[in-house]
Order: structure tokens, then C-alpha cells, then sequence
């Protein structure tokens, strides 16, 4: 079975998948479900079938994420590599997965179970800030969700402990609004940011937000890691995949 993680509170099939159970090698191993790198094309076809099956979709959906707040209602499936320029998505159609690909940045999942409406989010520091999220829940909405019905979770991400940041970050956060809270201090001029409780706060009014306690740079042997391959001095990298089905 490709291993995944759950979260309490979504009761609608999904999975937040760790780079484990695959069939990728060297530096993408073994699930890298990235369709636009450099792995062998037929192995990241046979990694993302396996989450697909893992679920029980009919058809397993991303976008081309570019770290922006553009959110896609989703109607149909498309072919693998052919999905719009947006970095969230959400359906009310049965059987669509809807998958976001992370190596760091934070895969959020929603659901409103008596509307019968999901969806997911690529939330980097950038979309976050644009408001990725909020664009989310007000699509899930035009589709029938209410914002008390709507639960969100937080995915594994780069953890506060891990992600130090410079001035530029962190005045981008605080003057999106009050993001004083997140940052920790750290090395002369930097700080520590918490990104998933910064995600968790910008949903503030949903009926309810969990948040994955696992740090996707610390733990090599669950995750891809951007900062972890930066801090090695770069080279190729993969990316896990965390996905939800009406």
C-alpha cells in the first residue's frame, strides 16, 4: 500500500502521501508525482496511478501551480500536464481527485461533507499571502459549502524550526497584515517562520483547521525537501503529492 497520512478531521477520502511507494529512482525516489521535472515520464505516470488508486478516483487532476491566489472550480478531468495556471482547485463532481504538489510549501484540503464539496491548495508563503486560501473558500462556497461546514487541513510543510528567512519574507507577511506572531528570531536579520500556523490563521472562521504535525525538511526519509536540497548545495529533486475526492 503507498503510504499516506491522514487527517482526523476530513471524513471524504484523501491523503497527505510522503515520497514513499513509488517506483522513482536516485534523487526522485520513490514517489515523486511531479509531472513537470526531470524523472522518467513512465514513472511518474505509475506514481501518480497509485495515488489514484489509493483513493478510488476516477481521474487524478493539478494544476500548473505558479504561487499565486488563482483558484479553479473544476467541472471535468484533463490530461496530466494540461491543467490551468492556479495554484487551488475545488468540485463538487464525484470521483475527480484534486492533487497539489509540495516539496516544502503547504498542501491544505478541505471539505464541506454536507455539500458534498472539496478541494486543495498549494499555500506557499507567496499564495498564502495573495490569499489562496480565502479564494479557496469562497469558491467551495458558490458551489454550495458554507463557511462553518467547510473543516481545512494543513499538510506537512517546512516547520518553523526549519525555515529561517530573511527581511524581504517577512515584510511581504507583515504588511499582507498582522503576521507578527509567526516569526521567531533567529541569526543576526533573520527570523524563523511558521508557516502552517500562518496558513491555520488565515482560515480563521471555518468550522474547523487541523494542522499535520510533520516537517517535511527535517524528515528526509518521509519528504522532499526544497530547503533541504538547497542546504546540500541544489541538484534534482522530487515532490509529493496530497490529494482529496468527493
Amino acid at each position: 500500500m503507498t503510504p499516506l497520512i491522514r487527517s482526523p478531521a476530513l471524513t471524504a477520502r484523501h491523503g497527505f502521501f510522503t515520497r514513499e511507494g513509488g517506483v522513482s529512482t536516485g534523487a526522485y525516489a520513490s514517489l515523486n508525482c511531479a509531472v513537470s521535472g526531470a524523472d522518467d515520464p513512465a514513472h511518474v505516470a505509475e506514481n501518480r496511478e497509485r495515488v489514484r488508486l489509493a483513493l478510488g478516483g476516477e481521474a487524478l487532476l493539478g494544476c500548473t501551480q505558479v504561487h499565486g491566489a488563482a483558484v479553479e472550480t473544476v467541472m471535468r478531468a484533463w490530461a496530466p500536464g494540461q491543467g490551468p495556471r492556479a495554484d487551488g482547485m475545488v468540485t463538487a463532481v464525484p470521483g475527480l481527485v484534486l492533487g497539489v504538489i509540495t516539496a516544502d510549501c503547504a498542501p491544505v484540503l478541505f471539505q464541506d461533507a454536507g455539500a458534498g464539496v472539496v478541494g486543495a491548495v498549494h499555500a506557499g508563503w507567496r499564495g498564502a499571502v495573495a490569499g489562496v486560501l480565502e479564494a479557496a473558500v469562497a469558491a467551495m462556497m458558490a458551489l454550495g459549502a458554507t463557511r462553518e461546514g467547510i473543516v481545512a487541513a494543513v499538510g506537512p510543510c517546512i516547520r518553523q524550526v526549519s525555515y529561517e528567512v530573511g527581511e524581504d519574507l517577512r515584510d511581504a507577511v507583515l504588511a499582507a497584515g498582522d503576521g507578527t506572531g509567526f516569526f521567531a528570531p533567529g541569526r543576526a536579520g533573520r527570523w524563523q517562520f511558521d508557516l502552517a500556523g500562518y496558513c491555520a490563521a488565515r482560515l480563521a472562521g471555518v468550522g474547523r483547521v487541523d494542522v499535520v504535525e510533520a516537517d517535511t525538511c527535517a524528515d528526509a526519509g518521509r519528504f522532499f525537501s526544497h530547503r533541504r536540497r538547497t542546504l546540500a548545495g541544489g541538484g534534482a529533486i522530487g515532490h509529493q503529492i496530497s490529494a482529496i475526492v468527493v
